[in-house]
Formats: C-alpha cells, sequence, structure tokens
C-alpha cells in the first residue's frame, strides 16, 4: 500500500461539511469512505479524473447532483444506490435541518487525492484533497470494517451490515431482497472469462441473483451485504 493511502486509514478527515474517513480498504484497489454530512450543509461540485465511485445512503434523504447543471438533480433515500464514472461531476446536499446524512462511498481504485473541484461553498473551488492540517487520528471507538476469513456482521444506523466471502450461488440466493451489495474482492466472469462483474461495483441483490445464474463466481468474492 502506498505512503498516502496508509495515512488516510488511520485518520477523519475533517470536512467544512461534515467528516469521513476511510472505514475498509483492500490494499490500493478499492477504500470504502463513511461520509457524514451536517444538516444544511454540502459537498463540493467535483469529480474523480481517474477513479470510479460509488454511493451507498445509509441514513437520511440526501439531494444529489450529476453534472455541472444543477437541473440535474434528485432527492434519494436509504439503501439507495448511486454509482459515478471517472470525470463526472457531482454533489450531494443534505437539505435536512437536523438529520445528518450518511453512507458509504466506494472507490475503485484507491486514490484520495484524485480529486477536482469546480464549485465549493467553503472556499475549496480548485483546491486538491485535505491535507494532515485537517485530520484527527481514528480511536478504538471509530468502526472499521475489517477483511476476515470468517463472517462479520455490523450493526449502524439502523442497517446490517454483513462481510462474507461469497462461495457460490446459493449464498446469494439466502440474501435478503430488498439489500444491496458491494462486491469487495473478486469477479463474475463468462464462458470465455469475461469480467462481467467486479471489486468496486455496487448492486441490488435481486440483480446479483440474475447475474449469478448466468455468470460464475471467479474464486469466491468478498462481498458486502447492506439490509
Amino acid at each position: 500500500m502506498n505512503k498516502i493511502n496508509k495515512i488516510y486509514n488511520n485518520y477523519i478527515v475533517k470536512k467544512p461539511w461534515g467528516e469521513e474517513y476511510t472505514i475498509f480498504n483492500n490494499r490500493n484497489k478499492l477504500a470504502v469512505t463513511l461520509v457524514k454530512i451536517k444538516p444544511k450543509k454540502m459537498t463540493s461540485l467535483h469529480c474523480h479524473p481517474t477513479k470510479k465511485t460509488g454511493f451507498i445512503i445509509l441514513k437520511g434523504n440526501p439531494s444529489i447532483q450529476i453534472g455541472i447543471h444543477n437541473k440535474n438533480t434528485w432527492k434519494s433515500k436509504p439503501l439507495s444506490i448511486l454509482v459515478i464514472r471517472p470525470g463526472l461531476f457531482h454533489s450531494i446536499k443534505n437539505l435536512n435541518n437536523t438529520q445528518t446524512i450518511v453512507a458509504l462511498e466506494f472507490e475503485t481504485p484507491y486514490l484520495k487525492k484524485d480529486l477536482i473541484r469546480l464549485k465549493d461553498t467553503y472556499g475549496r473551488t480548485k483546491k486538491g484533497y485535505e491535507t494532515k492540517k485537517f485530520m484527527k487520528k481514528l480511536t478504538n471507538k471509530d468502526l472499521k470494517f475489517k477483511m476476515t476469513k470468517s463472517k462479520k456482521i455490523y450493526n449502524i444506523y439502523n442497517k446490517k451490515i454483513i462481510i462474507e466471502k461469497i462461495r457460490n450461488r446459493n449464498q446469494i440466493l439466502k440474501f435478503n431482497n430488498k439489500s444491496v451489495m458491494a462486491i469487495l474482492d473478486g469477479k463474475l466472469t463468462d464462458k470465455k472469462k469475461q469480467i462481467v462483474l467486479s471489486y468496486g461495483e455496487i448492486i441490488k441483490t435481486t440483480s446479483l441473483k440474475i447475474l449469478t445464474k448466468h455468470y460464475k463466481i471467479n474464486k469466491p468474492f468478498l462481498a458486502m451485504n447492506i439490509i
């Protein structure tokens, strides 16, 4: 793992709109960030030139802008999925007066400084990602997801998060159809070994059940299921 990623693995990054920290990482391949946006605050309108990002909303109903025009905005809700290709500008706003927005952000590859800000309410336009000046050390009370061989279950923000190795389709068929899944490692392939689904993807569980009927789980993959 590179030195920059090692730093962000151990610190909470303070933002003018809230905070975030890396809650899970798969070396330099993928990082999962726990993002909290305070009431009446918003992220900058920004893009990531290299990495693909995705969000699963855990708490709240954010207003999400995709692209540089603010007319391309809609409200989201818990367990909603948002996937953003490299280079696509986006912003997340909390319109609520009292409730904090909480989301998991998935980035592939793990590149915290892969950031371009177009507009920002807090004077950060065209500035890069926060430096150590804006960080505080993680404590034992701050939750981190672990990569282990056994199943791990976490309960946060009224959501159950299950991380486990998926070895066959029967495991997936047992998951709740209302849940969503993120692939943390591994892939699905067709008969020609072309990749259909790989780490960093987030998908509805019902969709994954359909895909695994037609495509092969290429070695056990590590999945995060959120109910």
